[in-house]
């Protein structure tokens, strides 16, 4: 399985789209918004009045969230920018990113729109927005030197370069579980550690000196690196090959390249490349349902979360498995979901690591 051919987010505006699907990881923008608020507004004071800011936005995909991200920290400068009363906005250089097989023709056909809105919204001493389309992995160089001064990533960082080597005792699971031996678990974790320096060390380069980045990620708040959720997909998966639809060696075969890391984790790495300080660092947690304690939880939320995954994992699913099964397997993974989260409704429940970095 090539990870760059298959690891994109399902395209279009479908019912199974990440366009239609994608209410967690706007949420998560969301609720970090004031974090990447301050460090954006922070940098713009002290760049002394710029012509231009570039910002890069890794992972972008496609759908609404991928403007969303970008026009916050837009408008964050313009009305800091009138705060402290500069005549003058700067141009943004605007960088969206992701892999090759993202859906960027979704994304370009909805710039217009969106361009005009925020001109709308700002008024006309607002600067010039230009969008660029940077296909290719962060797990690579992907700008000249010194020609970043913001970089933003939100729930991308969580999937890895490929899958970890060394894992082949995984069998019957998708990822790390609660069955997979001690030897899986600190593979994944290897590979994990080696993608993020490298992400690090080619934004260290990217970045001018001062230069910030705001990453979230899904990550986990103890030390069990498992999720239900995946559990549940995993359960759904064998339940079809025991019944004959897929050969078993398929299963084994497969793995997701996807870790959570811990925020000691996040922050032991930061430290030991080098790179960057660590301006703020927390933890937060949010549901991937409606579902928040209250009264107000509804079963028919399982659905919801159904769709969500489906949008996310079935590029893999399709290019390892086929076509065939897919329909059937979401069917009992949907059933799975809302019998478990009718009972068990913490096990929509998220964590997320959100670090915000000053190139040093």
């Amino acid at each position: 399985m090539r990870i760059t051919e298959v690891l994109h987010m399902n395209g279009g505006i479908g019912d199974s789209s990440y366009a239609n699907n994608s209410l967690l990881q706007q949420n998560v923008i969301l609720m970090t918004k004031p974090i990447t608020e301050e460090a954006i507004t922070k940098l713009y004071t002290s760049l002394n009045n710029p012509k231009t800011i570039s910002i890069a936005d890794l992972g972008c995909s496609s759908g609404p969230n991928t403007l969303l991200a970008v026009s916050n920290i837009v408008k964050a400068v313009d009305n800091h920018r009138k705060k402290l009363r500069r005549r003058h906005s700067p141009e943004f250089q605007i960088y969206l990113n992701d892999l090759p097989a993202n859906d960027f023709n979704t994304i370009f056909q909805s710039l217009p729109k969106h361009e005009e809105d925020l001109r709308r919204e700002l008024g006309d001493g607002f600067g010039p927005c230009f969008f660029n389309g940077v296909p290719g992995s962060f797990y690579g160089r992907l700008f000249p030197t010194d020609s970043l001064h913001f970089v933003h990533s939100s729930y991308s960082l969580h999937w890895l370069s490929q899958v970890p080597k060394g894992i082949e005792e995984n069998k019957g699971n998708i990822r790390m579980e609660t069955t997979s031996p001690p030897s899986v678990i600190k593979a994944y974790y290897n590979q994990f550690e080696q993608d993020f320096s490298t992400f690090l060390k080619c934004r260290s380069k990217e970045l001018v000196k001062g230069g910030r980045m705001v990453l979230t990620m899904q990550g986990r708040s103890s030390e069990n690196p498992t999720c239900h959720l995946w559990e549940l997909l995993t359960l759904a998966l064998n339940e079809i090959i025991a019944e004959g639809f897929v050969e078993e060696e398929k299963l084994n075969s497969f793995n997701v390249p996807l870790y959570t890391p811990s925020l000691a984790e996040v922050k032991f790495i930061v430290e030991k490349e080098g790179s960057f300080t660590i301006d703020c660092i927390e933890a937060s947690q949010i549901y991937w349902t409606g579902y928040n304690g209250t009264d107000d939880y509804e079963v028919n939320n399982g659905y919801g979360v159904a769709r969500s995954l489906r949008a996310v994992v079935e590029p893999m699913l399709v290019s390892h498995f086929g076509e065939g099964i897919i329909d059937e397997l979401f069917h009992r993974y949907t059933k799975m979901i809302v019998d478990s989260i009718s009972t068990r409704p913490e096990i929509t429940q998220f964590t997320n690591v959100i670090v915000s970095l000053i190139k040093m």
